[in-house]
């Protein structure tokens, strides 16, 4: 979510340059700590928030707040560009792989044809909404995971893990695959209709299944009552103009909003039209409840 948050943030400074918009990057579960107890307006996030802890937690503090769909990632599963045996691994294989009573210790105890290379483990840790969301889709419940792996709150952390270790698989977004495609390989997912890999027309399309995502910026309803919060917001759904860096990422005849090109300069992917006109228009009407 981090990178996507700050392109937006930026081409939103370099615009309004009264402004100053920081952007941490602290994980989705630290980001709505914060943002429920009212020390941030804006809380980007990779999942929902939770309704058993962050909800209650914003109701207590009196935090207000809406939820702006303003991107979609795949989730991708990294390995060593050296492994020239695992092209896809199915959503079963996946969970065998990572379930807590996991017993798959060597790449031959996926697939007995494959070599008997002992299999390390790469992930987020428990603080990412990226954490959450590959645990509940893969083993079936947020936070179920087998102990033998190594966690980081840095995805690019990851990266080198994996990079640097022939029997390695990992997991994190995308972009950060297109973003070090020479230092990884990229491991297509089957869920049941064939392997597919993250990839702009399959995450779109909603064919990259179980691991394509939506993410999302939260805003606190008070906050919108500050001119500079309620143009920020407003302006993830602004369409781009001719002055945009990397402009050229924009195909002929197309429209789009600055949520969706920053999502597209970073690895990301774009939100149906029809989503975009939805996050607009709750966006809209909380700033109407709240500014008038």
């Amino acid at each position: 979510m981090l990178p996507h948050s700050a392109s937006v943030a930026e081409e939103f400074m370099w615009k309004h340059n009264d402004v100053i918009v920081p952007v941490r990057g602290s994980g989705t579960g630290a980001g709505f700590q914060q943002f429920c107890n009212g020390s941030t307006e804006v809380q980007n996030a990779s999942r929902t928030i939770s309704e058993d802890d962050e909800e209650p937690m914003c109701e207590e503090n009196g935090v207000e707040w809406i939820r702006l769909e303003v991107a979609l990632d795949g989730l991708a599963i990294y390995a060593h560009p050296d492994n020239d045996w695992c092209d896809c691994l199915t959503v079963e294989e996946l969970e065998a792989i990572w379930e807590p009573d996991t017993e798959v210790e060597t790449w031959s105890d996926i697939r007995e044809e494959w070599p008997d290379e002992e299999l390390s483990r790469y992930g987020r840790d428990t603080a990412s909404g990226t954490f959450d969301y590959f645990t509940e889709a893969i083993t079936g419940n947020v936070g179920a995971i087998t102990n033998d792996y190594s966690p980081s709150a840095d995805t690019n952390v990851i990266i080198r893990g994996v990079s640097g270790d022939v029997g390695a698989i990992g997991f994190g977004g995308a972009g950060y695959y297109y973003e070090n495609e020479d230092d990884l390989k990229l491991i297509a997912v089957d869920d049941g209709d064939g392997c597919v890999l993250p990839e702009r027309e399959t995450v779109e399309q909603e064919e990259y299944t179980p691991l394509t995502r939506s993410l999302y910026a939260y805003f606190r309803k008070d906050a919108l009552a500050q001119e500079e919060v309620r143009e920020y917001g407003r302006f993830y759904f602004d369409e781009i103009d001719d002055e945009a860096e990397e402009a050229d990422i924009v195909e002929d005849g197309e429209t789009l909003t600055w949520t969706e090109w920053g999502a597209r300069r970073v690895g990301f992917y774009g939100i149906p039209d029809e989503t975009v006109e939805e996050s607009r228009e709750t966006l809209e009407e909380a700033i109407e409840e709240v500014a008038g």
